[in-house]
């Protein structure tokens, strides 16, 4: 079982390299960088070039360990006790199965994504520790244990807002997916747009790299703006001789898909108000 990339998801030998020794160690792929590299999209794109289902689970600030392997829905049984429904008798009528319960149980090998563990609390990657060791856990209100049928492939994504514990990263295999290089980000934006003006591309990627490289931006733009920017260039039928920046145009066109937040629109028209000056 080896990963090679796809068609449809431009990786680095090394991402490669992680992926595959993740997979030979039977260990969870940690993977950080910055948003919208392409971190999610690695699990989706491992998944489909082995032929593997996807097991997709979104960790959100309130996410609970206990979520994904069970919980149990101890009011609604309440309520039709009281109600005198039969099925009270039947504890597992109550019991809602997790993502991981779900991976565990699959009859084939499937892939698991864990997305932005850091998310959660502090103790939510503890709390899987043993699960994930193990690939086992025992359900207390039916007193049976869930065992992996076929070990999944985990990959865990992180963008690195809080700190994960030692013990938790002992058991990883750890992979950060850098910032693409203008020439491998030209490659990423022919997969998504085939054909694409060679000329309008290049003027684009110089005027992006020139924008991320500002100092005191404070949040710089992902791959994924740079597409969803490129895809308006051509919508728009933009000129490339136009992109380029000057004194009165330092906001780069269409800049709502770059820029995130009134700071660095802010910085950029002092930038255009002191080129004016000089």
């Amino acid at each position: 079982m080896q990963f090679k990339g796809t068609s449809q998801y431009i990786a680095d030998k090394d991402l490669m390299v992680a992926v595959n020794a993740a997979i030979r160690l039977e260990r969870p792929l940690l993977v950080k960088g910055e948003p919208g590299t392409g971190k999610t999209e690695l699990a989706r794109q491992v998944a489909a070039a082995l032929g593997l289902d996807l097991i997709e689970w979104a960790v959100k600030s309130t996410t609970k360990a206990q979520q994904g392997l069970y919980e149990y829905d101890a009011v609604s049984r309440l309520r039709d006790s009281q109600l005198g429904d039969a099925r009270i008798n039947d504890v597992s009528q109550y019991i809602r199965k997790g993502k991981l319960w779900q991976a565990f149980t699959t009859p084939q090998k499937c892939v698991l994504l864990i997305d932005e563990i850091d998310k959660a609390d502090i103790e939510f990657p503890n709390d899987l520790l043993q699960e994930l060791d193990r690939m086992e856990f025992h359900v207390y209100e039916t007193d049976e244990t869930i065992r992996a049928l076929h070990r999944p492939i985990v990959i865990i994504t992180s963008n690195n807002e809080k700190e994960l514990p030692d013990a938790f990263l002992r058991r990883c295999f750890f992979h950060y997916i850098r910032f693409p290089d203008a020439e491998t980000l030209s490659q990423i934006v022919e997969v998504h747009y085939p054909g694409i003006k060679r000329s309008l591309v290049s003027a684009a990627l110089t005027r992006f790299f020139e924008i991320r490289d500002v100092p005191g931006l404070k949040k710089k733009p992902s791959t994924s703006e740079a597409l969803d920017w490129i895809r308006l260039l051509v919508a728009d039928d933009v000129d490339p001789l136009t992109l380029g920046a000057d004194a009165k145009n330092a906001l780069p066109k269409l800049h709502g898909a770059l820029l995130k937040n009134e700071q660095d629109v802010h910085l950029f028209e002092r930038l255009a108000f002191m080129a004016r000056r000089q």
